[in-house]
């Protein structure tokens, strides 16, 4: 109310330009929109008047047949500046969505006479529309889908709304500059990823290496984002400006360019395609994975509608993990979307390190306040075994469904839990045999735990096995108290046998070194120790 009542004091005249402080020039400060930080303190972008001139000059002239626009962005996001002045210059409508939990529901009863309907909604927005167009009273219609602020792909969900749309625009820009690159068609194959298209007016996309040096044709390297669409920076952040707008050595003198940290590449067409975040990319046992492969991997699966897929800490490793809601019109829902499926149906055609340890399965994937999926509001992932839980019955068994929990970091494991299906590895696997022999005295052989990986088949393997056939761990000197013979480890046996082979003579492991033994020896010692 005060706030009110401190409006109602002002004019409601137009400004003149005597009133101004100073003149008005196309460098001066439109607008200031916060975009979130890695740290979680929001930054500040200054967007001057002559970027939003450059982007609304570039739109009319290429969306003639926009019409009147579903209003559902937020205004602390850059695409509801695009959707507010796009609509107001050309007179059109803007139809405000007070709820987008129920989006497609409000267009198909409220807005049925509007034939020249466009929307601007990110992937999984389109996505959660699809989902509830099949639902709605009344088919949607919309002359023009425009996309930005996720990858646009064509799921078995959206296929069909993208299909009914007039066209279809793919729309690339960060915050710092707003919408730079358009790509359009009149539909999309399905599971096709489409470009992020050309450079909009008075805008230069670099792709660069790490030496900033441009790349070839079709070779991937790091957008860079120069013209009039560049904001001033960001607000009261001198550091972070200067490191993320620099010199630009490809304009005037002068002249800066934009670091965005995403990945892209030309084709011959002179069309960009979108590679996804440089930082996006994970580091895994030695692997360098996309998670956007894995996602794009997932969706393909029957039944599954989006997908996410982050890299947790779990039992003190990092692991990945996959997110999934069912696909639109699917009538079991998230219970038929099984881990175990999921799984098999990943290993199909990716390869083990990029199949993630564990799933979870969601009604619908977090948004943020711009309709983007929230990464940081993923649930954390339960690690659990099969739905059909049965207590182990032996030693053995007890001994490896704790192995199993412990290093899988999973809450409970059946006997007939695959250690792989916990999350297990190769890696995983190896501390697993340490840890048996350090428990049990024996030596399980690593293969045997890729033949036999669940409880119970590991289990077997265990029972049977024997000092004189696997060796053994002992304490103390390690000599046999009957025969005064040495127990030798697997290990040891291994390098014997080899030694035999070859006659006894091979020097292959041997590291001769001299030492100098300074002082009193105790000969004893030094004895037990060889």
């Amino acid at each position: 109310a005060s706030f009110a009542a401190t409006l109602d004091r002002h004019s409601t005249d137009r400004v003149a330009d005597v009133e101004r402080h100073q003149p008005l020039r196309p460098d001066h400060l439109a607008y200031v929109i916060y975009t979130s930080g890695s740290t979680g303190r929001p930054k500040g972008v200054g967007m001057p008047h002559v970027a939003l001139c450059n982007l609304m000059s570039w739109h009319l002239g290429d969306h003639p047949g926009q019409g009147d626009t579903v209003y559902r962005t937020p205004v602390g996001f850059d695409v509801g500046v695009q959707e507010l002045w796009s609509t107001l210059l050309i007179g059109a409508r803007l139809f405000g969505v007070p709820s987008e939990a129920q989006l497609a529901l409000q267009v198909s009863q409220h807005l049925p006479g509007v034939a020249d309907l466009t929307i601007f909604a990110p992937q999984s927005v389109l996505e959660m529309l699809a989902e509830e167009a099949t639902i709605a009273t009344k088919p949607l219609r919309f002359v023009q889908i425009i996309q930005a602020g996720e990858t646009l792909r064509c799921s078995a969900g959206t296929d069909s709304l993208l299909g009914m749309a007039g066209l279809v625009l793919n729309h690339y820009g960060p915050t710092e500059s707003h919408v730079v690159t358009s790509w359009r068609t009149k539909g999309l194959l399905p599971n096709a990823v489409p470009p992020i298209g050309s450079p909009i007016w008075n805008t230069q996309i670099h792709v660069l290496s790490a030496s900033l040096q441009p790349v070839p044709v079709g070779v991937w390297g790091e957008m860079y984002i120069a013209g009039a669409g560049l904001a001033r920076g960001y607000v009261g952040r001198p550091d972070l400006t200067a490191e993320r707008f620099v010199a630009c050595p490809f304009g005037a003198p002068g002249s800066r360019m934009y670091r965005t940290g995403d990945l892209g590449r030309w084709r011959a067409d002179g069309v960009l395609e979108f590679g996804g975040r440089a930082d996006d990319q994970v580091k895994l046992r030695g692997f360098r994975i996309e998670p956007g492969e894995i996602e794009a991997a997932l969706v393909r699966l029957d039944g599954v509608g989006q997908a996410a897929v982050v890299l947790r800490e779990i039992a003190g490793e990092a692991r990945l993990v996959g997110y999934v809601t069912p696909a639109a019109g699917s009538t079991a829902g998230a219970a038929a979307l099984d881990a175990g499926a999921l799984r098999t149906g990943l290993s199909a055609s990716l390869p083990d390190y990029m199949v993630p340890a564990g799933f979870v399965v969601l009604e619908a994937l977090p948004l943020s306040p711009s309709g983007k999926l929230d990464r940081r509001a993923l649930p954390t992932p339960e690690m659990t075994g099969t739905a059909h839980y049965e207590a182990p019955m032996t030693p053995e068994e007890a001994l490896l469904c704790r192995l199993f929990a412990e290093l899988t970091g999973a809450g409970r494991v059946s006997v007939t839990d695959s250690f792989f299906a916990l999350g297990g590895h190769s890696l995983l696997a190896m501390r697993l045999v340490a840890r048996v022999r350090a428990e049990r005295g024996v030596e399980l052989p690593l293969r045997s735990v890729f033949a036999h990986p669940t409880v119970r088949a590991l289990a077997r393997v265990l029972e049977g096995a024997s000092a004189d056939r696997l060796g053994v761990v002992v304490s103390g000197a390690g000599v046999d108290a009957a025969t005064g013979a040495a127990i030798l480890s697997l290990g040891q046996e291994r390098l014997w046998s080899l030694s035999m082979l070859e006659g006894g003579r091979s020097s292959q492991y041997n590291i001769p070194m001299g030492l100098r033994l300074e002082g009193t020896v105790d000969a004893g010692a030094l004895r037990v120790a060889l």
